[in-house]
Parts: C-alpha cells; structure tokens; sequence
C-alpha cells in the first residue's frame, strides 16, 4: 500500500470513529405514546356525530368566544368551505367552530347545522339584531365504505355541535373518523381501518397546544420516532405491510382503490393571541406532522387541510411562532399515531389492534 493510501485510510478511520461511537451509544428509540387531546387547550369543545346506519359522521371543534384562524390546504382534491375567509388579507379573522365530516362533498352541509345551533347560543358575529357565526369545513370520502347513500347532514352537524364539551376527546372510528380507511394505494380490499385521533402537550410557560385529526390517507401510517409503519396496505397473505413508500420507488403506480378517495383533516389549537398570519403559518408548518406520519401525503387526489385556532392569552413573536409551529407538527403527527391505533374493525377494514393485537 502507498504512502498516501495509508495515510487516507488512517484519516477515514479516525473519521468514522466518532460516528461509530456515537451510534453505539445513542438510545434507542421508542414509539410514539400519544397522550392528551384538543379540549385540553382552553375555550376548545370537540363533539361529535357517528351514524349507527354505516361507518361515517362529522366531527365539530368548538370555540364559543370565537378564535382567529388559519389555514392550509395542501392535497390537490379538497372540499372545503368558507377556507377563503381565513386567508390572512381577508378581514374576518374568527371562527365560531371549525367542522370535519365524512360522506365527502354531502358532508359540507354539516356546517349548516353548527351554524344553526350557534346562533341559536347567540355565538357569532354581530349583524343588527342577529348574529352570524363564522363555520369553516372540510370533508373526506368516506362513501365506498358500507351503503354511500347514508351520510352526514345538516342535523348531524347541529348534533354534534350540541355535544360538544371540553371533555376528552373520544377517539377511533367516531366521528369524521368512523369512515376513514387507510393503505389504498394495493386497491380498497388491502386497505385497514382508522379513524380519528388527538393530542396535545403543555410546557411550563402555561403554553398548551392540541390537535385532532381524521385520517384517510391513501398510503401508510407510520411511527415518526421509529419509522414502524402502523398501519397501511397488507402484503398478499395479510400478515404484515407491503412498504408503500418502498413499492413507489418499485414502480407501482396507483391501484383501483386510491382514486379520490384519501384525505387527511386536522385542526390544531393553542392558548395563544395571534394573527391571522401567524396562525396561518402555523398550519402550514403542521403539515410537517402529517409529512412524517402519511407516505405517501399530499397527493393530487388528496384533500388534505389543517386548520390553526388561536383561543387568545399568550403573545406571540416571530421567534416563538417557529417554536410554536414546530410543536403543531410534532402534536398533530401524535394525534395520526392514536387515529390508527384507536380506530376498530368495519365493513371488512380491519384496524391494527384486530391484526396485530400483540403489537399494541
């Protein structure tokens, strides 16, 4: 061996050796313990409305004092209503409530009914001798699943509205969750069961974040501390995971079952006084959690929305809405993780803890 070949693998060795002891010691990592849920963020109700005819219904985040929203809407197939009033350079900056529903574009007259409901508790804004609350929604497709004529209505949403409290927020295959299926890119009869989810957390500045999100997503649900998926599209023998992301890059392209079918909806929610811009920025920035837990996320087909909530108290600057952000994503990937791990067998999508009992 040359002079200078001893000398470049002397220097490579000494190199690697750092990163070999810092591998062999790092701590391994555990998977993602979801814990809390929305109504933890003060002035948050969440209710819900779940059909007894066939896996689908809405779900109502609640805000009687109003809260200065934002949104994002990132997948290329949305439903959405009054989103456009929540873009920072309009002059509304409330909402009332904010509604998910499944039964897909049926599903916006959920809001409707929250709309009634509110005005009759008198919450919205002032307009003369009336008032008029402030509802965005958004809605995915549930309609494969079970008869597609039964779907959420304008009473549905008046009844989950009137539902609605700061308890904790019942999870699984309720609400805009209890037609969510996810793992559709192999086709519908590959697909498992979720359903929805939330979290929050709360640091010692009194700072308390939430989320809650319905997801149906056309690929993978994983863990985002240990890349484990945890649900998704079965292998052929349905005893494990076909790896979506893996197959992508194997060439597959998109099977009979994933069209128009996949969206993921969430609202995050803090105790916080900030505007409009900040609260959009905030949603963007949540996406980031649904990046790290959905493979693949934000299709073409997708309607994928976040919507932010700021219920008023702690000020907000530039440096504190990064942080701010950062915890949005890491709460709402948290509150993915508890959608499929609460979500129950239906109409033939089985849910993990009926596969992988052992797995919990």
């Amino acid at each position: 061996m040359s002079t200078s070949s001893s000398r470049r693998t002397l220097l490579q060795s000494a190199a690697a050796a750092p990163l070999a002891a810092s591998m062999a010691t790092a701590p391994e990592r555990s998977r993602v313990q979801p814990k809390g849920s929305i109504t933890d963020v003060p002035g948050v109700e969440v209710g819900h409305w779940t059909s007894t005819r066939r896996p689908t219904g809405c779900t109502v985040v609640l805000t009687r004092e109003g809260a200065v929203a934002g949104v994002d809407v990132r997948g290329g197939g949305p439903g959405t209503r009054e989103t456009d009033l929540l873009r920072p350079e309009r002059t509304i900056e409330r909402a009332h409530a904010v509604v998910l529903s499944g039964g897909s574009a049926f599903g916006l007259a959920t809001a409707d009914g929250v709309m009634r409901y509110l005005e009759e508790i008198g919450v919205g804004f002032r307009a003369g001798a009336t008032v008029v609350p402030i509802v965005p929604a958004a809605i995915l497709y549930d309609l494969g699943l079970g008869d597609g004529s039964i779907r959420p209505t304008a009473e549905s949403g008046y009844q989950a509205a009137k539902g609605a409290s700061s308890q904790a927020v019942p999870q699984g295959s309720v609400g805009a969750g209890a037609g969510a299926t996810v793992g559709k890119l192999l086709g519908a009869g590959r697909s498992m069961k979720s359903g929805l989810g939330s979290a929050s957390l709360e640091l010692p500045d009194g700072l308390v974040i939430g989320a809650v999100v319905a997801v149906n997503a056309l690929g993978d649900v994983v863990d985002p501390e240990t890349n484990e998926i945890l649900a998704g599209a079965l292998n052929e023998d349905e005893n494990g995971f076909a790896d979506v992301a893996r197959r992508i890059r194997e060439g597959l392209g998109l099977g009979a079952g994933g069209r128009l079918q996949n969206t993921t909806l969430g609202v995050v929610a803090a105790n916080v006084d900030w505007t409009q811009a900040q609260a959009t920025k905030v949603a963007q920035m949540a996406h980031d959690g649904l990046a790290r837990t959905i493979r693949p996320v934000h299709m073409p087909f997708d309607g994928d929305t976040v919507f932010a909530l700021g219920t008023g108290g702690l000020k907000v600057d530039t440096a504190k809405l990064g942080l701010l952000g950062a915890l949005a994503a890491d709460v709402l990937g948290h509150a993915v993780v508890a959608a499929v791990l609460q979500a129950t067998t239906a109409e033939g999508r089985r849910a993990r803890r009926d596969l992988f009992p052992d797995n919990e």
